[in-house]
């Protein structure tokens, strides 16, 4: 059963974690395998299931999974790869930790995800040399797969999903992770679904699954423990982490079920002309990692909301490629920079009533009525 929350202590975040991942973990403690072991071993082959996919590979994190896979996808040095800027900065660093070049275009004002006229215009422009495409399902609604599809077959690209925030989403009813030669999940606390810490690799790739497991276990041979093929990465998750993952896969449609309820109450009742609330186009089923408005008042709302007693959070409050990190990028993407003066995460996780979702929207049009 799902906790309930209180109305005047509202969370932005909650995991769920419930006698089942308590029971499984000190199984786990008991049995005295607590690195990579059997139990990592069912989760992979569980998500994969879940996922519809021929296999699954588990790390570490969310971050090493997007490393693992463009490793396992031989992106490197000297490649492009096209993203968006409005994601976690995981998103780029993972590309330059290959030793590849991320290559930004603007967003979709509505989607807030990838927009895929502007990704062409940007190909364009680099004269078809791209080696990668890697669209972000953002706050859990699935990116333009069609059409990255397309182009990732017209430039002979790699297409790459990053699905950190996705878990349950589905596009044209495949789910997410499935749609490309590779798709990327973090199971970090705060997501749809947790293992503590941790991320997962699903492909259809025989030879990506081969890969990934050496690159992730210091490229050793999957087949001869002895022989270590290249210089790999210690990214292994523990049967500890799998053990938690397990459990809440079991669960995790329950989990996007009630996230999904709570943002239709969001939508049907935030009414005001100074929001925008999030779409949901008829081909895909939204996951609400996030539940994200845009409106010019997103700080004085926060603020506003802070005083109710009702948390809200900023994904993100500046664009990768004004980050510090990124101060090589000299291009400009005006959509996403204008979003991340707007956008505004409001509390949607599993562990709210309905009165609670209800009071939320209240305070939104409370707010904007005085």
């Amino acid at each position: 059963m799902i906790p309930q929350t209180s109305v005047d202590d509202v969370s932005l975040a909650a995991p769920v974690i419930e006698d089942d991942e308590y029971r499984r973990v000190r199984d786990v403690l008991e049995s005295g395998q607590l690195a990579a072991g059997s139990e990592v071993a069912a989760f992979e082959d569980a998500f994969a299931d879940y996922c519809g996919t021929e296999h699954a590979v588990a790390t570490s994190n969310g971050t090493t999974a997007l490393h693992a896979a463009l490793a396992a996808l031989d992106i490197g040095e000297g490649d492009r790869v096209l993203t968006t800027p409005l994601s976690f900065v995981a998103t780029a660093n993972a590309i330059r930790l290959v030793g590849a070049t991320p290559v930004f275009a603007d967003v979709d004002a509505r989607t807030f995800n990838l927009d895929p006229d502007a990704a062409q215009r940007q190909i364009d422009s680099l004269d078809g040399d791209i080696d990668a495409i890697m669209p972000v399902h953002l706050y859990g609604l699935p990116a333009a797969m069609d059409r990255f599809r397309e182009l990732a077959e017209r430039y002979d690209a790699t297409l790459i999903e990053d699905a950190a925030q996705a878990h349950g989403a589905t596009y044209r009813g495949e789910p997410v992770g499935s749609l490309g030669d590779a798709g990327c999940f973090s199971f970090y606390p705060t997501k749809n679904m947790t293992t503590g810490e941790g991320g997962i690799v699903v492909t259809d790739r025989d030879d990506v699954a081969r890969r990934l497991r050496a690159f992730i276990n210091h490229g050793r041979d999957p087949d001869d423990g002895s022989v270590h093929q290249f210089v790999g990465h210690n990214f292994r998750m523990t049967d500890l982490a799998a053990a938690i993952g397990r459990a809440q896969l079991d669960r995790l449609p329950e989990f996007v079920a009630a996230r999904r309820e709570h943002a239709r109450i969001l939508s049907d009742g935030i009414d005001t002309d100074s929001v925008s609330t999030p779409i949901e186009a008829a081909y895909t089923r939204h996951s609400y990692h996030q539940y994200t408005i845009r409106t010019p008042d997103r700080d004085a709302l926060a603020d506003a909301l802070e005083r109710a007693g009702i948390d809200s959070g900023v994904y993100y409050p500046t664009p990768i490629h004004e980050q510090p990190a990124y101060d090589d990028v000299d291009d400009q993407y005006p959509v996403a920079e204008e979003l991340t003066d707007e956008v505004l995460s409001l509390p949607v996780h599993p562990s709210l009533d309905t009165e609670t979702v209800e009071a939320v929207a209240t305070a939104v049009n409370t707010i904007y009525d005085e």
